[in-house]
């Protein structure tokens, strides 16, 4: 009994002394008042809102209520973590929690002086500055401000949190996808030194702008190095990969770094190898030894030779691209052992052969990028049976099947792109029920827009393009679409008016249209029609036939492009509230009136104006010159008159400049050579005049290569030193060099993954032959002073243009002989020399031209004999005529013969030189890394004149011949 109850004492104590100690250690947890204080205090400085950070999961501060029956103490709050001694909070984290306001550096957040752990992740902080007083949380293991809306200069007292194991800065972005940070490069090697526990150093999007510091590679605990997109050049730092250690590595979208992999030693951790958009270089030999490698991209950078066959042992990888490099490419003998692969990017590495069939035992793939390769045979039907795929682009490919009936059972499918093969057969695009992005362009497919199952249930389309499927009227499924985001239905056989119910199609949510290239003629209404598209961008309306006054588009229109239509009267000042515009192509229609002075009251956004081919009259108003970002200005083939705005000059990024057939009557624009950017100026077919006489002042020009001053009134002698000195044209020019001059890339509002790209390229026609440049080489030079009264010798600084691919300064009063300097410009096409008073023989030297494919000297004074050697030897009669001293074998009169019949007087118009050039715009669109592309000629303006039978049958012969000829370079670049 007694005994019993000794047990039972000993059991009550230990009961009292267990609740004693859980009693003292929940007082021990009970956080601080003044860290309570502190927290509630943080919380009232910020609003919750979901649409304040993409990745907002959960306000975590809306438990902190301790006032409305929540707990006060704040260690039980969601976020908060506290040391279990001594009840100080130690961890804080609110990543992705709707946070959104200021914060700076008098926060009640840094009375929090205990704190090791802080984590502010994925909300905004509507472009605050990182506080500087982040420097005094001396104990601080782990900071992550990630994608949280910082902007400045990352503070230098970073470099004193030395216990940091964990730093994430990344992803600071604005709505446009650009950094909001940046970091000095003596901060970063202060910090890199300072902070020498670092396991994680994540500063993607950061402004770096230095080379990558080699001091990085003595972070020997270092695991995951993340600096994407931080404007970083110079050579990659070997060393870095042998962190042994090292699992992740990411340095893409720096373009200017350069260097070389090591091999890779199979000790190596790394899982994650990410290099693309870099200039990185060589063969990917050095990763053979990775067998753990579990993603790898290496796309866009500088890698080429074959693909190994050893790829195939990387049986750990679910993650693969290698696109946009300069691989053999070859077949794919080396995918199906890759089985955890889930994405797979292959596009534009010369692939050929058969998609094989052992790609059918990747069965986790969602994403497949196979375009712009050689790949032909069929769509195998088995892809059918890859159940996870949500993505397929076989696009730009040579694939020649019709399309299998097992792609529309995919369930999981939502985007699919198979534009630019050979498909055929029929296919029925409402069977797509799940499919959300479709592009079926550029095939031989009839396309049926009407579903033959009742009761189906229809698509809900964000991208539907069509482009080029042979459909005639507009398909009715899209009446009951009101998600589309892009619709093109460009280059079919639409006709007649745009039904009624499509303004009602997508009001809310269509950002680009394109109905262009069909027969269009209306809107349904004579008066002008508002387009109902409150959030359209880009609307494409060009190669219809589209009357009566210009269709009304919403202000937020970034792209208006309406050319190639019979659209008359003037311009209405509604266009005046297009506040937004980017681009705006009204050429080629009847269009009246004269220009209003408004169209320079765009945004200072405006890249592209132009009004080509109308019949606009009166002066150019001075506002059009306010657009400081104008690169393409383009009024030619109007009836504007009067002088040109001086104050042109303040358009400083402006590259092509177009007055041709107008009225102007002015002198020479000097002071246009003060644009940084000026790379074409075509002038012809107007009223200036007078002398171009040296300026004292720096007007050089510095990158023009395309001039054409002819058919003016021009006098005097031609100053090409001062038009050309210090021009790109005068370095030589490498053949097999193909850099080009940049389009024009609009990006739209919103952060849209869609670009819009604006070129042009060039036709030149002399003496009816005509060459077509579709896209303008970086060191293409054209020179055309024809038709003025230009006089002396031909200029000594011409033989310095070395990319002069065409020069004519025909019909002017030039004296003296051919010079011989004309041989030094090696890559010359074109050389008309006619209708001067030119003497003496044909020098030698020219024959050293071996692209010359037109030439022309005739009506001169030379003397002697043709010289019959390279491409002289291919040039007909015309190309001589009316040089009384010449001789040769072409000519009636031989070299010999005295008294050979010379030929008669040529009826050539003596004022009309027969040459000139066009320019084609082009307008294309691209996005959604699909590497789809359309493009749309806007423009083909063609200036014709009256030439003889003969003439024309004589240059559609030569023309023939040179098609035929073997390609000689860039003559015959094609884009």
């Amino acid at each position: 009994m007694g005994s019993s109850m000794c047990v039972l004492l000993k059991l009550l104590l230990f009961h009292l002394v267990v609740a004693a100690s859980s009693f003292s250690s929940l007082k021990q947890y009970s956080c601080h008042d003044e860290e309570r204080a502190a927290l509630l205090q943080f919380k009232q400085g910020f609003a919750i809102d979901k649409s304040a950070s993409g990745n907002c999961a959960y306000p975590k501060v809306s438990s902190w209520n301790p006032a409305e029956g929540g707990t006060s103490n704040c260690c039980a709050w969601t976020g908060v973590q506290c040391d279990k001694r001594t009840g100080h909070v130690i961890s804080l984290d609110l990543s992705s929690s709707c946070l959104y306001g200021s914060i700076n550096s008098s926060s009640s957040l840094f009375r929090l002086v205990h704190l090791q752990r802080l984590n502010l992740g994925h909300n905004n902080f509507n472009y605050s500055q990182i506080p500087t007083t982040l420097g005094n949380f001396p104990q601080l293991t782990y900071l992550n401000l990630s994608a949280s809306v910082f902007f400045g200069q990352v503070p230098s007292q970073l470099s004193q949190l030395s216990k940091l194991s964990s730093l994430d800065l990344s992803l600071n972005l604005d709505p446009f996808h650009e950094g909001l940070l940046s970091i000095r490069e003596s901060d970063l090697r202060s910090l890199i030194r300072n902070l020498t526990t670092l396991e994680k150093l994540h500063l993607s999007f950061i402004n770096i702008s230095s080379t990558i510091p080699d001091s990085i590679a003595n972070l020997s605990f270092l695991t995951s190095l993340l600096l994407k997109d931080c404007g970083l050049f110079g050579k990659f730092p070997a060393r870095i990969v042998e962190l042994q250690d090292l699992e992740t590595l990411d340095v893409t979208f720096n373009q200017d770094l350069t260097g070389y992999l090591p091999e890779f030693n199979r000790s190596s951790r790394l899982v994650s190898l990410k290099l693309g958009g870099s200039s990185i270089s060589g063969t990917l030999s050095s990763i053979r030894n990775l067998d753990s490698l579990q993603e790898l991209d290496v796309r866009a950078c500088n890698f080429s030779g074959p693909i190994p066959d050893w790829f195939a042992n990387l049986t750990q990888l679910t993650y693969l691209s290698l696109s946009g490099n300069n691989f053999n490419g070859g077949p794919l003998s080396w995918i199906g052992k890759q089985t955890k692969l889930t994405y797979l990017d292959l596009a534009n590495i010369n692939l050929s052969g058969y998609i094989p069939s052992s790609l059918r035992n990747l069965t986790q793939l969602f994403y497949l990028h196979l375009p712009s390769n050689q790949l032909t045979g069929p769509i195998p039907s088995w892809l059918g049976n890859l159940s996870r795929l949500a993505y397929i682009n076989l696009s730009h490919n040579r694939l020649n099947s019709s399309i299998p009936e097992s792609i529309f059972n995919l369930m999981d499918l939502r985007s699919l792109f198979l534009l630019s093969n050979n498909l055929h057969g029929t296919v029925e695009i409402l069977k797509l029920e799940n499919v959300t992005v479709l592009d079926l362009s550029d095939n031989k497919l009839e396309v049926l827009t009407e579903s033959i199952t009742m009761n189906a249930t229809l698509p809900k389309f964000r991208v539907l393009r069509l482009h080029s499927c042979n459909i005639k009227e507009f398909p009715h499924f899209l009446r009951h679409e009101q998600n589309l985001f892009w619709l093109d239905l460009s280059r079919n056989k639409l006709a007649g008016q745009v039904p009624k119910w499509m303004l009602n199609v997508s009001t809310e949510t269509l950002k680009l249209l394109d109905l262009s290239t069909n027969s269009l003629t209306g809107f349904g209404q004579s008066s002008p029609v508002i387009l109902p598209w409150v959030n359209l961008q880009v609307l494409a309306l060009n190669h219809n036939m589209l009357q009566g006054p210009l269709p009304i588009p919403q202000p937020s229109i970034l792209s208006y492009v309406i050319s190639e239509n019979n659209l008359t009267g003037e311009i209405s000042p509604w266009i005046c509230d297009l506040s937004a515009l980017q681009l705006l192509d009204l050429s080629n229609n009847k269009l009246s009136g004269m220009l209003p002075p408004c169209l320079g009251n765009f945004s200072d956004d405006l890249r592209v104006l132009n009004v080509q081919n109308n019949f606009f009259h009166g002066f150019l108003p001075q506002a059009y010159t306010n657009t400081s970002n104008l690169r393409i200005f383009d009024v030619s083939l109007n009836q504007l008159q009067g002088q040109l705005p001086r104050r042109l000059a303040n358009c400083v990024m402006l590259e092509s400049l177009i007055l041709s057939n107008n009225e102007f009557h002015d002198v020479f624009p000097f002071w246009l050579g003060t644009l940084p950017e000026l790379k074409l100026l075509s002038m012809h077919h107007n009223g200036f005049y007078g002398v171009i006489g040296k300026q004292k002042r720096n007007f050089h020009f510095p990158k023009l290569r395309i001039l054409d001053l002819s058919h003016n009134n021009f006098r005097g002698e031609f100053p090409s030193e001062y038009i050309f000195s210090g021009n790109p044209m005068r370095g030589i020019i490498t053949l097999g060099q193909r850099t080009y001059m940049d389009p024009i890339s609009i990006l739209p509002v919103g952060g849209t993954s869609v670009s819009y790209i604006y070129e042009f390229s060039i036709k030149v026609t002399n003496k009816g032959v005509y060459r077509y440049y579709s896209k303008i080489q970086e060191d293409f030079g054209v020179v055309d002073i024809s038709s003025n009264k230009f006089e002396g010798k031909i200029p000594e600084f011409i033989g310095n243009l070395k990319g002069l691919r065409l020069l004519n300064v025909s019909n002017n009063i030039l004296t003296s002989s051919i010079p011989s300097f004309l041989a030094n410009l090696t890559l010359l096409e074109s050389l008309d020399l006619s209708q001067n008073k030119l003497s003496g023989e044909i020098p030698q030297q020219l024959t050293q031209l071996t692209f010359l494919s037109s030439f022309n000297v005739s009506h001169n004074n030379l003397t002697g004999p043709i010289p019959y050697r390279g491409q002289l030897t291919t040039f007909d009669v015309t190309s001589y005529e009316g040089n009384p001293g010449l001789c040769g074998d072409v000519l009636p009169k031989k070299c010999g013969d005295p008294n050979a019949s010379q030929l008669p007087p040529s009826t050539k118009e003596e004022n009309d030189s027969g040459s000139g050039f066009e320019l084609d715009w082009k307008f294309a669109l691209a996005g959604f890394g699909s590497g789809l592309v359309m493009g749309v000629v806007l423009a083909d303006v063609a200036i014709t004149r009256r030439r003889e039978w003969f003439l024309e049958i004589v240059g559609r012969m030569r023309l023939i011949i040179m098609k035929r000829r073997k390609s000689r370079g860039p003559r015959n670049s094609v884009y």
